[in-house]
């Protein structure tokens, strides 16, 4: 009896061991990312997913920048868009069983790489101190959060604040950067079951022979090696802590402002 139960962990210690190394492939058989784990086993699991609905020709540009000193240590600055082909707050089609925005299309806002802010006007103000460097990002995204991973519908910017307020726009950043969108805050009931894991890289491209993004989560780590949106699934209730690092192709840790940012997200009951 005891011989046949060593069989059988045995057995079960190297389905383990395979799904572990088992990677995702694309139709014509190549290798599409080096990450995948069997969710069958309970341990979390990060698939890439094929884009949803294209919008081709989507642009997203910045029209004006403005500044306004408050006071004697902060800025109020105003951003204005302008959107060709694509409409904010429409519902995009889509067949992902995840969280959507009831209030549809916007815009992700990155400042320095902190939590996006939703914009479903082609506008936003916001403060800053004076004395003051900043990166903004700004994308396209589809109603469930997914971004647009286009040049057209994206816009990467420096600026900085004077002491007077001024603002000054700075050379359009060119270094290998990442920036963090999805998973967010707090998720409930069924948006529990599978999240949205999306970011955005800006002056580099993924490849299994290039960079890539390493992805902890709560600890366990996958290399992603495409630009693509995926699923997270089976992430226990609670506090989860999500770490995104560009990499290059022999896995060592790639230096600049923009490389590497860590958020944690709560999944309830209810």
């Amino acid at each position: 009896m005891k011989t046949l139960k060593s069989a059988f962990a045995v057995i079960a210690a190297s389905l383990v061991l395979a799904s572990c190394n088992n990677s995702t492939k694309n139709q014509d058989g190549g290798v599409k990312d080096s990450i995948n784990l069997n969710d069958s086993l309970g341990a979390i699991a990060v698939n890439p997913l094929a884009h949803a609905k294209d919008f081709p020709g989507a642009t997203l540009t910045v029209s004006s920048l403005t500044s306004e000193k408050l006071g004697t240590d902060s800025a109020k600055i105003t951003i204005k868009y302008a959107v060709q082909n694509f409409n904010l707050t429409d519902q995009t089609e889509h067949n992902h069983h995840m969280a959507n925005s009831h209030d549809g299309q916007h815009i992700h806002f990155i400042l320095d790489n902190k939590p996006y802010v939703a914009l479903y006007k082609p506008e936003h103000t916001f403060t800053v101190p004076v004395n003051s460097e900043h990166y903004l990002l700004s994308f396209l995204s589809r109603s469930f959060h997914e971004s647009i991973k286009t040049a057209d519908a994206s816009k990467l910017q420096k600026f900085k604040v004077a002491a007077n307020g001024k603002i000054e726009e700075l050379p359009t950043p060119t270094e290998a950067s990442i920036f963090y969108s999805r998973p967010k805050g707090d998720y409930k009931g069924d948006d529990t079951n599978i999240l949205l894991l999306d970011f955005f890289v800006s002056n580099t491209t993924l490849g299994a022979d290039g960079n890539k993004v390493k992805a902890s989560i709560n600890g366990q780590e996958f290399t992603l090696d495409q630009w693509a949106p995926y699923e997270v699934l089976n992430l226990p209730k609670g506090e989860n802590t999500i770490k995104l690092s560009l990499i290059d192709k022999d896995g060592n840790a790639i230096t600049g402002d923009n490389v590497s940012v860590e958020r944690k997200i709560n999944l309830l009951d209810k």
